[in-house]
């Protein structure tokens, strides 16, 4: 198993994208903390993780406050042991606004998709250290790539920022054998939060951006965040994946 008996706390793993990949790692034998405030939804993702003869576990979390991110972290390495690996996936949807000088979207936008990456480095990167390394992944976009119609710039700025964290920890923090790569999904289904890219149109004609002509799948982004976090990627930091059907190529 790609992941045998390493710890992982995933953000946002209560549904969607999130859920996928918290799966995908306890198929690898990690033991997973699912971190999310959706409670209902992350004990229905635990109860499955169990029946297939994983390990799991839900902390509630809000990834805007430093004191959780401190309790989720303690609850992991109580139930599980030191924490190696960091999967910060939770995300608002750039779309979900209309107007796009909405300063209090931008604010959710840049304290949700970036914030919550930065305290989630603050809080487990120290055991990381004391343990003797680990992988982070974090979710950033297309959008932290490249400008687009109807989605709030704080989004684009949020994924940007997603980006760069990810490079400055890994430049950071490389001989305390600590990895840090970003992940950069295209156009997916859309999410909880979407609001104009939901709409069937809309997708259509974003879809004509894309080469391969499809959606993306939520599995493919899991796949590419376990590889990321497996020992396979051991000389592989501070790097972008881009799981986005050649949306950046053309």
């Amino acid at each position: 198993m790609r992941l045998a008996n390493k710890v992982a706390i995933i953000t946002g793993a209560a549904h969607g994208m999130g859920a996928v990949t918290a799966q995908r790692f306890a198929q690898e034998g990690a033991k997973v903390v699912i971190a999310d405030m959706l409670e209902e939804q992350g004990a229905e993702v635990v109860s499955a993780i169990a029946s297939s003869g994983g390990q799991a576990l839900f902390a509630r979390l809000d990834v805007q406050d430093d004191a959780n991110w401190a309790e989720v972290v303690a609850a992991a390495q109580n139930a599980f042991g030191p924490v190696g690996l960091l999967v910060n996936n939770a995300g608002i949807s750039g779309s979900a606004f209309d107007d796009p000088h909405d300063t209090d979207a931008w604010d959710v936008l840049l304290s949700v998709n970036a914030k919550g990456v930065f305290l989630g480095h603050k809080n487990v990167i120290p055991t990381m250290q004391a343990n003797g390394g680990g992988a982070i992944v974090n979710l950033s976009s297309i959008s932290g790539n490249a400008g687009q119609n109807r989605v709030h710039g704080g989004y684009n700025a949020s994924k940007g920022a997603v980006r760069m964290l990810t490079k400055s920890a890994a430049v950071q923090f490389a001989r305390d054998g600590i990895r840090a790569n970003s992940v950069h999904p295209g156009l997916m289904p859309a999410m909880r939060t979407s609001g104009a890219t939901a709409d069937p149109k809309v997708r259509a004609k974003m879809l004509e951006r894309v080469p391969m002509r499809r959606t993306g799948e939520p599995v493919e982004v899991a796949n590419a965040v376990l590889f990321l976090a497996s020992d396979e990627a051991s000389y592989i930091t501070g790097s972008e994946l881009h799981v986005d059907g050649g949306y950046l190529a053309s």
